[in-house]
């Protein structure tokens, strides 16, 4: 009986001791496992120490297991001894396998760490009965090691399947809630599924959530949201951003905004955005857009931005088509208009980035979370993990690659619906990195913002200003000319319409003065005008076409000429800057330079701020270009053109019939290729085959020239810098088949004071024609002088309107190739509203001619 009972004894502690060596070996399993898909070892190395692995396992349960369960032919010498050396050697030949390799375990990058207290299963429901059996272990060091546990039991359990990206976690509790690592403890495994959460971040704004020692921290920016860490850190405590004008009123050092961004995306997180996840983001201008964007950006999501002053439906379209699960909007108002549309969307969430939940009229089945909500939320996840021992212990890290999308952007559709430009980190880093040739910022300098911010010129050039330790000023429309005035700031970055309107404004204020004021001052100006001129010449900056290089004595006496008149002029010049041009600069308050982009800039604004010292560089770019491409440098400032490319990008010029590559100076479609290039439209693979080759030159739809270069004369400067003459598409063919530019025209006829906008048409028909809004106070006035009508009258007739029009047109377009003939007076003007503008101020040409279609029939009979 007793032998019986030893016997039995032995049988069970020999079961009891190979179940502890199965699960070791396991354990080793997963180790080599790890160790071989980390590495570049081969598949047959690969395979022959899975097969060891095996052979091993197989090997000691016969050698050791088979006599034991068999009991029947137990030896009689088989005793306690043999036990003992078989015990030592079960327990110390895995161990010391697992000792032998940890120096390249640690050495692997093994992706999910795994828990001490959690083992990792995988669904299957025989597999988990099995395991979440209550086991005694005794030396439990070896489960602090590290696994890659997916593949490994993909391994185990081949016949079972994975889903990407997501593993089974078992959450297993010692007694008491804990367990001590200095002695055996009990295991239950929960089987409770959890979906492991992939967090993309930011690799240089983020790297304190990374390893002291890993590799792939670096000061380098990699993403856009990088930037903010680096200004933080070089400019502290200095003022980033001043917005007066949303309540509250905000003031934002560059520490506060780096900590805002870093709450927000985090915040985002915490409600449920997931990398690669589109955000829609409805706002306007504000410290919190910034916010909002770059919070967007650095969780890993792709924003899509649009201005509140769309219509819902340009809104619900853009929307639908980006695949958007989320929405952040600018105010309760804003989300009140759109509400009834938007509710019955598929959201996860909205944020309402200024005002608060109560001003809401229904907030629907939507969760809804104000800004501060999101700080608050973001601002506790990360004091846990930042007070967190293992930083990375729920959750896998990927940093954001300079590939990975960054932002849909759609385009403003001055012809058609808006497309999505797929713009990467890599596009706008571009951007970052290369706009300082152009714009010189240093740390302090003071920037004007007004522009829609998810307009991409505005929103490069804020992402670039903000590395360089500036100051920004956010303004709207209506105080435009008061901030100017207050806060005088260094640089303004605004469209060509900005720029007409101040001209106008000054134009109107010397109209307005007493006749020798106003003589003195376009006195002053003309001369100015004609200093300039000379000052182009000499300098070598004067604009030409001719491919063929003047010869070297004409040259030198055309500098000479210029030079004399020059310093004749030049004392005049000097006292006009003293009597006019100071009051002018102090209205306007530019005191280094006013970038314009984003549209033509009209020849006689462009030379007019040249004639009064107040530089103005030009630009250019497409929203599928992230967007700058040329620009004019302060130290090199060719009126007429759009400047140099910048750096990596390349220019040609090609015919547009036949494709083939022009010489500078003659026009055609100008086609531009580099880094800032787009990636294509969203989900419109035909759209971006047609703009965009196999060799990634990108059609840009614009006709120009790029200036030949020469050696010497007054064009020596100005050799390769890119000229524009307009839209291709914009191209009015007459039944004649004449090819005209509208645009040149169009420019001239604003330069009346009478004229408001113009639109000029006449496609397919024998001669032109053109719709002009025209501006009914300064035509009144000018009525009156001319004794058109009564001194006590209100208004024009149409008849007496459309005679003074055609006199201002034939005035300001005489010297052009072709005339306007009938003309179309609109009685309102074209405007965003009304959807006869784009959000960026740009006409469309299309909708108007189709709103007036009758009127223009009538026009042309």
């Amino acid at each position: 009986m007793r032998k019986t009972n030893s016997t039995s004894c032995l049988i069970k502690s020999q079961l009891c001791i190979f179940f502890i060596n199965y699960q070791i070996l396991n354990l080793y399993l997963f180790h080599v496992l790890v160790r071989t898909s980390t590495t570049s070892i081969d598949s047959a190395e690969k395979t022959l120490s899975l097969v060891l692995i095996h052979f091993l396992q197989f090997f000691f349960f016969f050698l050791f297991q088979l006599p034991v369960i068999s009991h029947s032919t137990f030896h009689k010498h088989y005793h306690y001894s043999h036990l003992l050396v078989f015990l030592a050697c079960r327990l110390l030949f895995p161990l010391f396998l697992c000792i032998y390799e940890k120096g390249s375990t640690d050495k692997a990058i093994l992706g999910a760490q795994m828990n001490p207290v959690s083992i990792v299963s995988v669904s299957a429901s025989a597999w988990v009965n099995q395991m979440a059996t209550t086991i005694l272990l005794t030396p439990n060091s070896i489960l602090s090691n590290s696994f890659d546990c997916g593949h490994a039991l993909q391994f185990l359990c081949s016949n079972h399947k994975f889903r990407s990206r997501q593993i089974f976690l078992r959450k297993c509790y010692g007694s008491r809630g804990g367990f001590s690592l200095n002695r055996g403890f009990r295991l239950f495994c929960q089987s409770k599924r959890e979906e492991v959460q992939i967090r993309r971040y930011s690799p240089f704004l983020e790297s304190v959530l990374l390893d002291g020692n890993d590799a792939s921290v670096s000061d380098e920016w990699r993403a856009v949201p990088d930037i903010w860490r680096s200004s933080a850190e070089k400019f502290g405590d200095r003022i980033a951003l001043v917005d007066p004008y949303h309540d509250p009123p905000s003031n934002l050092t560059y520490k506060e905004l780096e900590q805002e961004i870093l709450d927000f995306s985090e915040g985002l997180r915490v409600v449920g955005v997931k990398p690669e996840e589109k955000i829609a983001l409805f706002a306007d201008n504000s410290c919190r857009w910034l916010v909002a964007d770059q919070g967007i950006m650095a969780t890993g999501a792709i924003n899509v931005a649009r201005g509140s002053r769309s219509s819902v439906e340009e809104l619900s379209q853009i929307y639908n088509h980006s695949d958007s699960v989320a929405l952040a909007v600018d105010s309760p108002e804003l989300l009140n208009r759109f509400s009834e549309e938007f509710y019955s969307k598929p959201i996860k969430f909205i944020v309402l980035l200024w005002g608060e939940k109560s001003s809401l009229v229904s907030e629907g089945k939507v969760p809804i979370f104000n800004y501060k909500e999101i700080l608050d939320l973001g601002r506790d996840s990360r004091k846990i993990m930042l007070d967190s021992d293992d930083k990375q212990q729920y959750c896998l890290h990927e940093p954001i690659k300079p590939d990975d999308v960054a932002a849909l952007v759609y385009t403003s559709g001055t012809s058609g619906n808006p497309k999505g430009v797929i713009l990467t980190h890599r596009n706008l880093m571009h951007q970052i990195k290369n706009l300082s040739d152009i714009v010189p910022a240093v740390g302090g300098d003071k920037f004007l913002s007004m522009l829609p911010p998810w307009h991409c010129y505005e929103r490069a050039c804020e992402y670039f200003a903000f590395t360089c330790g500036i100051e920004q000023f956010y303004t709207i429309v209506r105080k435009l000319k008061d901030d100017l005035r207050q806060y005088q700031p260094n640089y303004v970055i605004s469209v060509p319409l900005v720029y007409e309107t101040l001209y106008s404004g000054i134009q109107k204020q010397i109209s307005s003065s007493s006749t020798v004021l106003k003589l003195v001052a376009l006195t002053f100006i003309r001369i100015s005008l004609a200093y300039m001129e000379f000052k182009r010449i000499y300098e070598g900056t004067y604009l030409t076409r001719n491919q063929k290089q003047p010869p070297y004595l004409v040259s030198i006496s055309d500098w000479l000429w210029a030079r004399v008149i020059a310093a004749l002029l030049w004392p005049l010049h000097v006292l006009g800057k003293k009597l006019v041009y100071r009051n002018i600069h102090s209205a306007l308050g530019i005191s280094k330079a006013g970038i314009s982009g984003g549209g033509c800039l009209p020849s006689h604004v462009d030379k007019f701020f040249e004639a009064i010292d107040m530089k103005l560089l030009n630009g250019y770019g497409l929203t599928e270009t992230s967007p700058v491409v040329a620009a004019r440098r302060p130290n090199c400032n060719v009126v007429g053109s759009v400047g140099h490319p910048i750096r990596h990008i390349e220019f040609k010029v090609v015919d547009s019939e036949t494709s083939e590559v022009l010489p500078p100076g003659l026009s055609g479609i100008l086609k531009v290729r580099g880094p800032p290039v787009m990636k294509g439209y969203y989900k419109n693979p035909g759209a971006t085959k047609h703009i965009l080759d196999d060799d990634g030159w990108l059609n840009t739809g614009d006709i120009g020239w790029i200036a030949p270069h020469h050696s010497t004369g007054r064009s020596r400067r100005c050799g390769g810098v890119v000229v524009l003459e307009g839209r291709a598409k914009d191209t009015i063919v007459l039944s004649t088949g004449e090819n005209i530019e509208p645009a040149e025209l169009e420019e001239a006829a604003l330069r009346s004071s009478l004229i408001q906008q113009i639109v000029v048409i006449g496609q397919d028909q024998r001669r032109l024609g053109a719709i002009i809004v025209p501006n009914k106070e300064e035509a009144l006035i000018a009525a009156k002088k001319l004794s058109l009508v009564d001194i006590d009258a209100s208004d024009l007739s149409n008849d007496r309107m459309t005679n003074l029009l055609y006199e201002e047109l034939r005035k300001w377009t005489s010297g052009r190739s072709f005339q306007i003939g009938p003309i179309l007076i609109a009685d309102e003007p074209f405007t965003i509203d009304s959807g006869l503008m784009t959000p960026t101020m740009k006409i469309r040409r299309d909708r108007i001619v189709a709103q007036y279609k009758d009127q223009i029939d009538n026009l042309f009979k």
